[in-house]
């Protein structure tokens, strides 16, 4: 029997170059360290994976989080000054048993690009600002401020 480099001279030895062991039954397989490094890429890959999809799952919430406080935000500056007169001053409150933290400030509005004027008609509409600040979270980011200006009649009186 000639022998040549790579073959093996007994049955069922491995045979060098075929792209995989050879085993004694002639079926080929892993080797331990090829079934170790998969097992690594594929941990990692779940690791990867399962990060942006707990990243996504925040965003998701938060985004829901800022659609509720907007929402929110809308129909309370909706009611403000209907059925009693707008005044100045500070309030505040809450929505869904303490979630959603809100305060409002009322105040006249100063128009910052035009110099004081010593005379005003005391019966002309004035303009007052609003300033909603809404809280939901600890971070940040967790709030909403909205501004907003109202027309009211005559003369304006502060908040007691």
């Amino acid at each position: 029997m000639a022998h040549r480099r790579g073959l093996a001279d007994r049955a069922g030895e491995a045979v060098a170059g075929g792209g995989g062991a050879v085993n004694r039954s002639g079926q080929q397989g892993f080797t331990l360290i090829e079934v170790i490094i998969a097992f690594a890429l594929l941990a990692l890959a779940l690791t990867l994976l399962l990060g942006s999809l707990s990243g996504a799952a925040r965003q998701v919430r938060n985004a829901n989080d800022a659609g509720r406080a907007a929402l929110h935000a809308q129909s309370l500056l909706a009611q403000v000054g209907v059925g009693r007169a707008l005044q100045a001053g500070t309030t505040d409150g809450e929505w869904e048993n303490g979630r959603y933290r809100w305060q409002l400030q009322v105040a006249p509005f100063v128009d910052r690009t035009r110099p004081p004027s010593p005379m005003t008609d005391p019966g002309a509409p004035r303009l007052m600002q609003l300033q909603l600040d809404v809280r939901w979270g600890e971070a940040a980011g967790e709030s909403l401020q909205v501004r907003s200006l109202r027309r009211i009649a005559g003369g304006v009186e502060a908040a007691p």
